[in-house]
């Protein structure tokens, strides 16, 4: 929404004023705010952790599908990037084959990229080749007596490249992990809040069908301000709390914190910024397709709104 967007710093400000405390206490904005992002997704996604940052919201994530399914495996694709604690590094090829390597309970699934990936264009179907890489990765991982809590992956795969997955490939592949006895977690951190245009959230683009089991979410949430969410299903919850072991963040859904979200949703809704970012996004977009036609060096153009990628090669 722009940086110091003045209704967003009017409600930090406001909030300010009239309580900072932490989330032990009871507090409207917290419920308010739930209540107003559980009606940007799909029903079934309606108990919301909220936290500081992405990577704290990947780092529950885990924890919520590995004590859900009583598993610990977890599915990645190729080059992503998914925070800075020692977990989310641990499924992080992007970071960790500079570090440690692979820990035994991480597979890494190819990229369903259809301009440089396994299979392109002009396979008959990427769609069920790519799924079928991560329905071979978790028949591997069961001889060897592993069993599969969550495939992770961004609804857009930044880091690893700016990829657009082609529409059916999350529901192929959810179809793999459920079956294995897995969650599907889509990582919105990145992607998230109307910035694909056509969407408010990037995994609705792969159809109306489809819906995560965990969505997480940072970075726009609270436009420069420290908020993460998780978002997720009433069974997967209740199995976390059946451990006793309640989550407890002090600052996650503190007042000033949601005061901001609720802000940001208000800008997105009354500044049309979704629709925005659909006629901001093709416009560059149609720019860059006239410069491809120039230049031999650009390769490939793609994306959805203001996720854009341009790829170049020699």
């Amino acid at each position: 929404v722009g940086h110091c967007h003045p209704d967003i710093v009017k409600a930090a400000h406001v909030q300010n004023q009239l309580l900072n405390t932490n989330s032990r206490y009871l507090h409207d904005n917290l419920v308010d705010y739930a209540e107003r992002l559980s009606k940007t997704l799909p029903e079934k996604l309606c108990i919301f952790y909220f936290l500081n940052s992405g990577s704290e919201a990947n780092d529950l994530a885990l924890r919520l599908a590995r004590q859900y399914t009583k598993h610990e495996d977890v599915i990645v694709l190729d080059h992503a990037y998914h925070g800075h604690l020692t977990t989310l590094i641990d499924i992080s090829p992007y970071k960790f084959r500079n570090l440690e390597g692979q820990k035994e309970w991480v597979h890494v699934a190819p990229v369903p990229d259809t301009y440089r990936g396994l299979y392109r264009e002009d396979h008959e179907d990427s769609v069920t080749a790519y799924a079928n890489e991560v329905k071979n990765i978790i028949e591997e991982a069961h001889k060897r007596g592993r069993k599969i809590a969550a495939f992770i992956v961004e609804s857009l795969p930044s880091v690893g490249g700016q990829i657009i997955p082609p529409a059916g490939y999350f529901q192929k592949v959810a179809e793999h992990v459920h079956e294995a006895g897995g969650v599907f977690i889509a990582d919105e951190i990145q992607v998230g809040f109307g910035r694909v245009g056509k969407h408010f959230w990037a995994f609705q683009l792969q159809g109306e069908d489809f819906v995560p089991d965990i969505v997480t979410m940072g970075k726009p949430i609270g436009n420069g301000h420290p908020i993460a969410c998780v978002a997720t299903t009433k069974e997967i919850a209740e199995a976390f709390a059946a451990t006793g072991v309640e989550y407890f963040n002090t600052f996650g859904g503190n007042p000033v914190s949601c005061a901001i979200g609720l802000a940001v949703l208000d800008v997105i809704e009354k500044e049309h910024l979704q629709a925005h970012a659909t006629e901001v996004g093709n416009f560059l977009m149609k720019l860059l397709n006239k410069q491809k036609i120039k230049h031999p060096i650009i390769g490939d153009v793609r994306g959805s709104g203001l996720f854009i990628g341009v790829d170049l090669i020699k």
